[in-house]
Order: C-alpha cells, then sequence, then structure tokens
C-alpha cells in the first residue's frame, strides 16, 4: 500500500454491519467489579447512550443491530422471542441510526423454531444470525441448513459468524450453506480474525461468490486487500463487532484503514456503506 490518504469521513454514508446488542449482567452473571449497579432503565438508557457515542466519535452514520448469542435462555423459544422482540425495541428508540435489524432462533428447537423465523420477518428484521460456539450446534447442522432454506423462503439474509479456530464455526461450514443456497445472499463475520483462516477467504469467494465478507476483527486491512483485489470491493462490507456496554470500545481501526487506503474511492463508498445496503435493501442513509 501506498501512504495514507486524506479523506472526511463526513464524506462517506457509513453503515456498521456488525453490532450486537444485549444485556452482559444477565448472560455473564453480573458486571465487573467496579461497574455500578442500574437499573433496567438505567441500564438501556446508558447502553444507548454508549453506542450512540462510539458511532459518532468513529463517523458511523448507522448501524445493523444483531441480537446477541450469549442470552440465557431457561424457557427456551419463549426467551429467544424476547430476545427478538428487544432488537425490534431497540431499532426504535433511534431508527435513523439502526435502520435494520437480525435475529437469532437457535437451531437446537428444530421445528420449532420455524415459526420464529417467520415471526423475525414479520417484526420488520432483515436477518438471522448464526454463532455456533453459543448455539450449541455446528454450522453444518442439518437445522441450520432447514433454517436457511425457511429464510430463503420468506426473504431474510443469513449472517454466520466464523471467527478463527472455532471449530463449529469453520470456514468450510459456511461453504456448505453458500453452495447449498447459491442464489441466497449471505453475511460472513469475522473471517479475518486468524492469519490462517485470511488465506482461505479468496478461495472460498471464488468459488461462492454468494458470501459476501466483513471487516469485523481483522488486524489490519493489509488481510482483507487480497479479498478485494482478486474478487473486487463488491464482496466486502465495514463491520465493528461492537457489544453492548461495558463490554467496552476497542478502538476498532477499520473504517480509518479502508478510508485511508488508495483504494478507489467508488471501492470505499461501496465497501463502507453501498454494498451493505445493497445486499439488505436499505435505502441511503440521511444520517450525515
Amino acid at each position: 500500500m501506498s501512504a495514507p490518504q486524506h479523506f472526511d469521513v463526513a464524506d462517506f454514508d457509513v453503515i456498521d454491519a456488525h453490532q450486537h446488542t444485549g444485556d452482559i449482567r444477565v448472560s455473564m452473571g453480573g458486571l465487573a467489579d467496579g461497574e455500578p449497579e442500574l437499573s433496567d432503565a438505567e441500564f438501556e438508557r446508558v447502553e444507548l447512550e454508549h453506542r450512540l457515542e462510539v458511532l459518532d466519535a468513529r463517523g458511523v452514520g448507522q448501524t445493523v443491530i444483531i441480537a446477541g448469542h450469549s442470552y440465557l435462555r431457561p424457557e427456551g423459544l419463549a426467551d429467544t422471542r424476547r430476545v427478538n422482540d428487544g432488537v425490534r425495541a431497540y431499532l426504535d428508540k433511534a431508527p435513523g441510526r439502526f435502520p435494520a435489524g437480525v435475529g437469532v432462533v437457535e437451531p437446537l428447537y428444530g421445528a420449532a423454531g420455524l415459526g420464529e423465523i417467520d415471526r423475525c420477518k414479520d417484526l420488520g428484521l432483515v436477518g438471522i444470525s448464526f454463532h455456533g460456539r453459543f448455539q450449541g450446534v455446528s454450522h453444518d447442522s442439518p437445522w441450520v441448513h432447514r433454517y436457511v432454506e425457511r429464510m430463503s423462503e420468506v426473504g431474510l439474509v443469513p449472517f454466520v459468524h466464523a471467527p478463527a479456530e472455532s471449530p463449529e464455526e469453520s470456514l468450510w461450514k459456511a461453504e456448505i450453506l453458500a453452495r447449498d443456497f447459491p442464489e441466497v445472499p449471505m453475511l460472513v463475520l469475522d473471517a479475518f480474525s486468524g492469519f490462517e483462516q485470511c488465506r482461505e477467504v479468496v478461495p472460498l469467494a471464488t468459488r461462492c461468490p454468494n458470501l459476501v465478507f466483513d471487516t469485523a476483527l481483522a488486524f489490519d486491512l493489509h488481510f482483507v486487500m487480497p479479498l478485494i483485489r482478486h474478487c473486487g470491493a463488491s464482496r466486502v462490507v465495514y463491520g465493528s463487532d461492537l457489544y453492548s456496554w461495558p463490554s467496552g470500545d476497542y478502538g476498532e481501526p477499520g473504517l480509518r484503514q479502508i478510508l485511508s487506503s488508495d483504494l478507489d474511492h467508488a471501492s470505499k463508498v461501496a465497501i463502507v456503506g453501498g454494498n451493505l445496503r445493497a445486499v439488505l435493501g436499505l435505502d441511503a442513509s440521511h444520517t450525515v
């Protein structure tokens, strides 16, 4: 790469493909030492304020909100319904900033989960997220396959997590889904989270043109550039993997690396917003 290019983030319509919501006080057994005890209403206020502060600091106009996967579910499907209702409610807190939500349905619910896929569509959500390490299944599970089939029927986009060194979520398992449903666009999240796995992405993307990859957890844009060079900028979307407060803001550098790179302007526009809007059928942002 050449020297960093000057840019003004305000000149770009930026949407983050990968932010989760969820109350980690429940899923992680309480707050860390030193964190203030808050009522539910106070927690929701602080969590929203923190997310909006991070978006503003990064120059991100909008973000997709994805259900968290570490929620407790002693009541099974009823708990999952509450999570999906929570995503819908979160979008309504700031619709100008949160234009799309992604729900969750547990593959271990089997046929009982099919109706919840339909309900997510009725809620106005745009996709369903799969995160095998939290769901007790592998992404090549017959029920993941069946759920993607149902999603293709109702018009929901699969968000498939693929962090490195997570056997349940290996990239070859995302390939099975992509090849079985070649007409369904799928977002693969966290694929650049390990050095060796980064090298698997280009061959996979070449074989499966319906896969689009986010930049979340990439150590540096350098590891994403081979995909852009070989398959085009249309195969990449900006994603940060920000979670709810107080999980922290890790100073994710991806957006600024994209905008300061020597990629041409059209490629930058596509990666930071245009590609995701096309996949999800979203209008251009009016927040920037």
